[in-house]
C-alpha cells in the first residue's frame, strides 16, 4: 500500500489545517499509539459535546424513528412499530456492550476486529480514545455510547421496509444475526484506524494504515455513517420486502399514513438528533464540528425544498408527508459528506437528493412492482448512495470543499482528485451493497426457517398491535 496515492489510501483530510473528522475513529489507548513528542489531553469541552452529542442520537431513535415511521403506517400497526424501534434499541445495546463494540472497533484484520474488549473488559474511566486531532482524546466510555447509538438507529431502519406484516420474534432474531454479521464488520471496514498519533512520518503511515479497515484502506470517506448505517439498512430493507412479499392489499388497496402529525413529530426529531448524529462525529467541539452542522441543517432544507417541489410539479398538491420524507433524504445524503462538503456544496447535495429521492420512491418503486413500507430503501438506501457517491464531488476544494488531510505533513494536499475520490467512494458503495445484500438474504432465510417471518394473514387484517402484542396504541 502507497501512502496516500491511488486511492487516498488512508482518507485524510482537513480545513486549514483542522485535524481530520471521519466518523469516528478507532480507540486508541493512550500507551499504545501516542508518539512520545505529543501529549494526550482529555478536554471537558469535548467531552461535554459528546455527552449532548449521544443524547441527541438517542432521540434520533426513541422517540424520533418510532413516531416517524409510526405516523406512517396505520393504526392497528402503530404500536407494534414503536415496539420493534424500543426493543431494538435496547438489544442493540447490550449486543454492543458484550461483543459488537470490540468487533468493530479493536484490531483484527480488514473484515472484523478482534474481542480483546469484549464485555468492555479493560475499559475503565481513565481510559481514552483517540480523536481526529494529534494529542486530543474524549473519555473511552462516551465513544462506546455514541457509538451503541449508531449500532441500534441502523437496524431500526431497516423495519420500515417490510413494516405491517413481519412477526416481532423475526425481526428480533434477523436484528440479532444482521447486527453480528452486516454492521459490525461494515464499521469495522469504513471506520477502524489506528488514530492520528500513529501517523508521524511516511513509514509509521505505512504501518498504521496496514491495520485499518477494508474501505479505509480503499480511501472511502464515510463521516458519519452513508455506507455504515444508510446503505447498509437500505439494501437490508430492500431485500427484507422482496422476500416477504407485499403487504395484503398493496396496489388495490389504499393504504394511507394513519397520522401525518406523528410522523412529522418523528422527522422534526430525527432532524434534530441529527445533529448530534453529524457534528458528534467529530468527536472535538470546534471549527469543523460547527460546518459540519451548519452542511447537516442546510441540506436537509434544501432537500426538503426539492422533494416538496417536484412532488408540487408532479402531482399538483405539496404534502406534509412529501416534505419529511424530503428532510429525511437530505439529512441521509451530507451524512457521508457533512465533514468534506462546504455550505453551498450541502445545499446542491440537498437539492439533487430531494428530487431523486421522491423520484426514487414514487415511479422506481411502483415500476419495479416492490412494496417498501415505508420507503427504507427509496430513502435510505437510494439517499446513502447519492450522499456516498456525492461526497466525492462536495469534498473538492474548488467547489468549497475541505479537500484532503495528509497527517505526516499536517497540511491539506495540493492537489485533489475528483476522480480518485470517486472510486474510492464507489467501493464503499459497492462493498456496502455486496455484503449487506448477502448478509441480510442469509439472516431473513434463517429467521423464516426459526420462526417464520410474515404473520398470519388473519393477523395482519386484524393488526399487529392486537395479534402480536396484546393491546392498542389508541383507546376509542
Amino acid at each position: 500500500m502507497k501512502y496516500l496515492s491511488g486511492m487516498a489510501l488512508f482518507a485524510l483530510f482537513g480545513v486549514s489545517g483542522m485535524a481530520f473528522a471521519e466518523e469516528a475513529s478507532i480507540v486508541a489507548v493512550v500507551e499504545q499509539v501516542v508518539a512520545p513528542a505529543v501529549q494526550a489531553t482529555v478536554n471537558k469541552g469535548d467531552t461535554a459535546w459528546m455527552i449532548v452529542a449521544t443524547v441527541l442520537v438517542a432521540l434520533m431513535v426513541i422517540p424520533g424513528l418510532a413516531l416517524f415511521y409510526g405516523g406512517m403506517v396505520r393504526a392497528k400497526n402503530m404500536l407494534s412499530v414503536l415496539m420493534q424501534v424500543f426493543v431494538i434499541f435496547s438489544m442493540t445495546a447490550i449486543l454492543w456492550a458484550t461483543y459488537g463494540y470490540s468487533v468493530a472497533f479493536t484490531e483484527g484484520n480488514a473484515f472484523f476486529g478482534g474481542l480483546s474488549k469484549a464485555f468492555l473488559k479493560g475499559i475503565t474511566p481513565d481510559s481514552m480514545a483517540a480523536t481526529f486531532s494529534k494529542g486530543v482524546y474524549v473519555p473511552e466510555f462516551i465513544y462506546v455510547a455514541f457509538q451503541l447509538t449508531f449500532s441500534a438507529i441502523t437496524p431500526a431502519l431497516i423495519i420500515g421496509a417490510f413494516a405491517e406484516r413481519v412477526k416481532f420474534s423475526a425481526v428480533l432474531l434477523f436484528t440479532l444475526i444482521w447486527f453480528s454479521f452486516c454492521y459490525l464488520p461494515m464499521a469495522h471496514m469504513v471506520w477502524y484506524w489506528a488514530g492520528p498519533d500513529a501517523y508521524t512520518d511516511a513509514a509509521a503511515a505505512e504501518t498504521a494504515g496496514a491495520t485499518a479497515g477494508f474501505l479505509f484502506q480503499k480511501g472511502a470517506l464515510d463521516f458519519a455513517g452513508g455506507t455504515v448505517v444508510h446503505i447498509n439498512a437500505g439494501i437490508a430493507g430492500l431485500v427484507g420486502c422482496l422476500m416477504i412479499g407485499k403487504r395484503i392489499g398493496y396496489g388495490k388497496e389504499f393504504i394511507a399514513p394513519h397520522s401525518v402529525t406523528m410522523n412529522m413529530i418523528g422527522a422534526s426529531l430525527l432532524w434534530i438528533g441529527w445533529f448530534g448524529f453529524n457534528a458528534g462525529s467529530n468527536l472535538e467541539a470546534n471549527g469543523l464540528a460547527a460546518l459540519v452542522f451548519v452542511n447537516t441543517l442546510l441540506a436537509a432544507a434544501a432537500a426538503t425544498l426539492a422533494w416538496m417541489g417536484a412532488e408540487w410539479l408532479v402531482r399538483g398538491k405539496p404534502s406534509m408527508l412529501g416534505a419529511t420524507s424530503g428532510a429525511v433524504a437530505g439529512l441521509v445524503a451530507i451524512t457521508p459528506a457533512c465533514g468534506w462538503a462546504g455550505p453551498m456544496g450541502s445545499i446542491g447535495l440537498g437539492l439533487v437528493v430531494g428530487a431523486v429521492c421522491f423520484w426514487s420512491v414514487t415511479f422506481l418503486k411502483r415500476k419495479m412492482n416492490y412494496d417498501d413500507s415505508l420507503d427504507a430503501f427509496g430513502v435510505h438506501g437510494v439517499g446513502g448512495m447519492l450522499g456516498a457517491l456525492g461526497t466525492a464531488v462536495v469534498a473538492s476544494p474548488a467547489l468549497g470543499g475541505t479537500g484532503v488531510w495528509d497527517y505526516v505533513t499536517n497540511a491539506t494536499l495540493p492537489d485533489y482528485s475528483m476522480l480518485t475520490q470517486f472510486i474510492s467512494q464507489a467501493w464503499g458503495v459497492g462493498v456496502a451493497i455486496i455484503w449487506s445484500g448477502v448478509v441480510s438474504f442469509v439472516a431473513f432465510k434463517i429467521a423464516d426457517v426459526a420462526v417464520g417471518l410474515r404473520v398470519s394473514e388473519a393477523t395482519e387484517r386484524v393488526g399487529l398491535d392486537v395479534e402480536e402484542h396484546g393491546e392498542t396504541a389508541y383507546h376509542v
